[in-house]
């Protein structure tokens, strides 16, 4: 028996259509023969909260060890587990291919799997879950809307808090009334066929959160893939899934993954990349999907295609050449990788991506930022998001940059939150940048010579 496994991770397809997923008594063994070898090793201790909870539960158990904690006792640790996928991919010695086979998010999710199917996933969470739905409502009257969830609104955000269950104090994200494949319609950036990779051709992913929350930043990415010459379509057939993923609804997210892949299979076979906009929706369709569907012809074909698009932008760099026109920015710029980038093993695409400006001065934060998708927002949680994400907010801080930029928007919304938090302590409190774009959206303005 090796100590550790020197192999790369390795993930097994998850078996949520057999019987067995289900049942409680083997979720339970299986829950205490991975806790176990947590317990022994706490490598992990410092990622997340579920580590921490789950070694205070056994410490303060009559035993000290697992066989006094009582079952009902793990459901802190399982919702306080955000599915980031960093123990199993950076931290964990006994994943598989090792014999111990670990893998603490997907029994996590297998855990809110058995929830849901009992009936014990909250009304509200499910619905807001849906968020190709949300964003068309909310988007009908986006004024309104973004008026109502602003967190200076001491009126209604309270009464969202009451009936929602999300904390008022956590910023979120904006709606808009045109979304970014109606943006596109009317409004596509000219293509430049002289570029060096004029050849390419490439689908985008509209996801959720760039069609109805951020459909600039869509804009600022078609915009840099035009300025090189690829030519592009924009699709977005529905949701990847992540957000029922997060409450164990695993047969949802086979239902819009079959969606999903059959509308881009046919771009697929006439040539073109598939491009992601957001690093959980890339993920998605990277590598969960395939765990979820792997016998799914489509699925397979979808997930090789499939490039996130600070990966899609640096591999153009990186074969024909990026067209020229570039101009330096006006500050040094701190990105933070997200967790769902880190998770895809594909470098640090975000921070190659901004290198490619021309004097870029580029800081990098690679640790957690504590949001977690919806998770960061609610309630129960926002203090310790805030908490977790608190050492990237003061590296970001520390380096005093005129821009901070996440590859997850949602966790660069947090980490100012949390930048704005450590400012308030400090005399004279620093400056605190205002917005957190996506890298790909200071290239655009590269490309475009603006000063913000």
């Amino acid at each position: 028996m090796s100590e550790g496994s020197l192999g790369a991770p390795e993930r097994h397809p998850i078996p949520w259509q057999e019987p067995d997923f289900y049942d409680e008594e083997k979720l339970d063994a299986e829950l205490r023969r991975q806790f176990d070898v947590c317990h022994g090793c706490r490598r992990c201790h410092n990622l997340c909260d579920s580590f921490p909870l789950l070694f205070d539960l056994i410490d303060e158990a009559e035993s000290m060890e697992l066989d006094t904690v009582d079952s009902k006792d793990f459901k802190p640790v399982i919702d306080a587990c955000t599915l980031c996928d960093m123990c199993f991919l950076t931290k964990c010695p006994y994943v598989p291919p090792h014999e111990f086979n670990l893998d603490v998010p997907h029994l996590m999710l297998r855990y809110r799997a058995v929830e849901l199917k009992k009936g014990d996933v909250p009304f509200v969470a499910k619905q807001i879950s849906k968020t190709d739905r949300n964003g068309k409502l909310a988007g009908a009257v986006a004024p309104l809307s973004n008026w109502a969830t602003r967190t200076e609104n001491k009126l209604t955000r309270p009464v969202m808090q009451a009936a929602t269950g999300i904390d008022a104090k956590a910023a979120l994200p904006k709606f808009h009334s045109k979304t970014l494949t109606d943006r596109v319609k009317s409004d596509a950036p000219p293509r430049n066929a002289q570029a060096p990779a004029a050849a390419r051709k490439a689908v985008v992913y509209g996801t959720c959160f760039v069609n109805y929350n951020d459909p600039a930043m869509g804009m600022d990415a078609l915009e840099v893939l035009a300025q090189n010459g690829v030519e592009t379509e924009v699709l977005h057939p529905a949701c990847c899934g992540m957000p029922m993923l997060e409450h164990g609804d695993i047969p949802a997210v086979a239902e819009a993954a079959r969606k999903v892949a059959a509308e881009f299979k046919p771009w697929i076979e006439k040539g073109y990349d598939v491009v992601a906009l957001t690093p959980s929706c890339s993920l998605m369709l990277k590598f969960e999907w395939p765990l979820i569907l792997p016998d799914d012809p489509d699925i397979k074909l979808l997930s090789e295609a499939t490039q996130d698009i600070s990966q899609y932008v640096v591999d153009i760099s990186k074969n024909e050449g990026l067209a020229e026109g570039m101009q330096p920015l006006d500050g040094p710029v701190t990105v933070h990788l997200a967790c769902h980038s880190r998770a895809q093993n594909m470098g640090q695409k975000a921070a190659e991506l901004l290198r490619l400006i021309p004097e870029a001065d580029v800081n990098v934060i690679e640790r957690c930022s504590g949001h977690g998708g919806s998770w960061g927002m609610m309630k129960d949680n926002f203090e310790t998001a805030i908490k977790v994400g608190r050492p990237a907010a003061r590296k970001a801080l520390e380096n005093v940059p005129k821009y901070v930029v996440s590859e997850c928007p949602l966790a660069g919304l947090h980490i100012l939150q949390g930048m704005e938090r450590l400012a308030e302590k400090e005399t004279p409190p620093p400056a605190v940048p205002v917005h957190a774009p996506h890298p790909v959206q200071l290239l655009a303005q590269a490309y475009r010579h603006e000063r913000k």
